[in-house]
């Protein structure tokens, strides 16, 4: 896992070899082990080295093929390049190293573009042909590892955070105000290309972008998840499908142990975490650390989930680790979480995320994480609703009534009055129900869920707080066979009995009863949703500030009104919209905009 970054000059200029070096520096945490450049005219790339894989010299980076003529940088983890590589070398290929790195370049110069097709893992790399002049830019299929980008006629910069492009300088930071309008409605999620910023992009999940060196820009998409069916689909049982998802777990679980350091679980103590444990250990992984952490609690709403995260790691034997954070160290913590963030994140459970990875990288440089599990089996609260719908437009509007933040009137009557937009939020929710490849409402729900609401939230949410301390997140519930397969799985057997049930059921046969059959948990933050004393201090100063006042986003009026009455401002899915209006103006200012 690393950080990459670069400019390719469309102007007949050379590089700018400071500007890259800055923008690779800026993500020295998510690469601690090592840095390079290089820089050949027109293209310079950088790359921070977080090393998993092939921990030896040999397979430093930015790496150059001269004998192809390519070279590469790379962030992410090729879980199968064991296999890829012995395919490669029956072919005639050559190896110097025994990480994943120099596989894509193989992989690439045989099959060119459906490599991609060929890589099981989490990627996003800039890959150069020496000779023709060509950049290629790609991500994985559900967008696990960021790539941001600025482009113009002159050049185009790259980097795998947003703030890392900021320090190139001469970027457009004027706020995107369709991003602005999903940001305040998807609860901060802005779905790619855009993001809060006008001047920056981000590639979307699974696509790749061809740059020539005159400037001429193409995106393709390489992957697409559909949810069709067969007639054997249909007819399957649903102890087949059991059967098959459990198989499909464990393996996408052993995939991601292939590592040349040791592997953990971040243990919050749900289903998916449990399981995820459960499974390494009966795949015979030695000494499995495991990592759960607490915080306090605010009125009635608990601050951890010990009792479960205690129990899965007594059941297994795991070497455990539990993290308590009291108020104060939260709040004091507070502004280096949001610092982490390539994009303003709302979700509560981010600066849990990055306490819990701090501790975690004193120990473990590898863990496997839960995420994506509700998303892929079904398991939100919205979605069973949506069963019973059958008219696309009656589904986007139900989808809206659960998922949205607020109402777009109620949005401009937030925004300045100055501000004047169509709602972005809901065309988009529109847009996306249209497509082909999910015929029924809660398939279209749970495509846009899978493919979008959760790349640019949980997802980006892990990448960012792990890598803020050099560790390495890697997702088995987004393994894309299995990802593919759910899919194909008949809603009804993933959203009955309060969602994921066939997960659930499968998971009988590997973890205790009482964390299947608990009720659905939350990874808490209580103190993020009910603002109380100094957190609510942090809040008002943020935005009463000389800053969020010039700055002028939000009505004056509106936001007293809810500085007043916090708790009576809470999104549908439990959210707090004080938070939300606040952690956008600090993150502004934290990167001084």
């Amino acid at each position: 896992m690393c950080g990459i970054a670069g400019e390719i000059r469309f102007d007949q200029q050379f590089a700018d070899v400071r500007t890259v070096v800055d923008m690779t520096e800026a993500q020295s945490r998510r690469g601690p082990d090592g840095e390079g450049i290089f820089s050949l005219g027109p293209r310079c790339f950088g790359h921070r080295r977080l090393s998993i894989m092939d921990l030896s010299h040999r397979a430093h980076q930015p790496f150059v093929d001269n004998s192809l003529g390519m070279g590469i940088v790379f962030n992410g983890a090729i879980y199968n390049h064991h296999e890829l590589r012995e395919e490669l070398k029956g072919a005639g290929y050559q190896f110097a190293s025994t990480g994943d790195t120099e596989v894509i370049i193989k992989a690439w110069h045989a099959w060119g573009p459906k490599a991609l097709d060929r890589f099981y893992g989490m990627f996003a790399f800039a890959l150069w042909e020496r000779d023709s002049g060509v950049t290629y830019f790609a991500r994985d299929r559900l967008g696990i590892k960021p790539l941001y980008y600025s482009l113009d006629t002159r050049r185009l910069r790259f980097a795998s955070s947003l703030p890392a492009l900021l320090v190139g300088g001469d970027i457009d930071t004027s706020l995107d105000l369709q991003a602005l309008h999903h940001y305040m409605s998807f609860h901060a999620v802005v779905p790619a290309p855009h993001t809060i910023l006008r001047g920056v992009r981000k590639l979307p999940a699974g696509t790749y972008m061809k740059i020539t060196p005159d400037g001429d820009c193409s995106i393709k998409q390489w992957w697409n998840l559909e949810f069709k069916r067969n007639e054997d689909d249909e007819k399957r049982s649903f102890e087949d499908w059991k059967s098959e998802v459990l198989d499909a777990l464990r393996l996408s679980v052993k995939r991601r142990l292939v590592s040349d350091v040791p592997v953990g679980v971040l243990l919050s103590g749900g289903l998916d975490s449990s399981l995820i444990t459960g499974l390494l250990a009966d795949a015979g992984t030695r000494d499995l650390r495991t990592y759960s952490i607490g915080f306090d609690a605010v009125d009635a709403e608990a601050g951890d989930e010990y009792y479960y995260s205690d129990l899965i790691a007594k059941h297994y034997g795991t070497v455990h680790e539990k993290l308590h954070i009291p108020a104060d160290h939260l709040l004091r913590s507070l502004p280096d979480a949001i610092a982490a963030m390539s994009e303003p994140m709302v979700s509560h459970d981010c600066v849990a995320f990055y306490l819990l990875s701090q501790a975690v990288s004193r120990h473990s440089r590898v863990v496997q994480s839960g995420q994506g599990a509700d998303e892929v089996f079904g398991g939100y609260h919205w979605y069973p609703p949506l069963t019973d719908i059958s008219d696309p437009a009656r589904g986007v509007a139900a989808y809206r009534n659960v998922f949205f933040d607020r109402s777009h009137e109620e949005l401009m009557g937030l925004l300045n009055p100055d501000i004047r937009l169509e709602d972005a939020s809901g065309h988009f929710v529109e847009r996306h129900f249209a497509q082909p490849g999910a015929d029924s409402v809660i398939d279209r729900a749970m495509r846009l869920d899978t493919t979008v609401m959760l790349v640019d939230d949980p997802v980006k949410r892990v990448d960012n707080m792990t890598m803020a301390f050099g560790l390495e997140a890697r997702v088995p519930f987004l393994d894309h066979e299995l990802v593919e397969l759910a899919a194909r799985i008949p809603a009804r057997h993933k959203v009955a009995e309060g969602g994921k049930y066939v997960l659930k059921e499968a998971a009988r046969a590997v973890i205790p009863a009482e964390v299947i059959d608990r009720p659905k948990g939350y990874f808490p933050v209580p103190a993020l949703k009910y603002l109380r004393g100094d957190f609510l201090h942090f809040v008002r100063d943020t935005l009463d500030s000389r800053a969020a006042r010039e700055r002028g986003l939000f009505r004056r009026d509106a936001v007293e009104a809810m500085l007043e009455a916090p708790d009576s401002h809470i999104t549908p899915l439990r959210g707090s919209k004080v938070w939300q209006i606040a952690l956008l103006e600090s993150w502004l200012q934290t990167r001084g905009l």
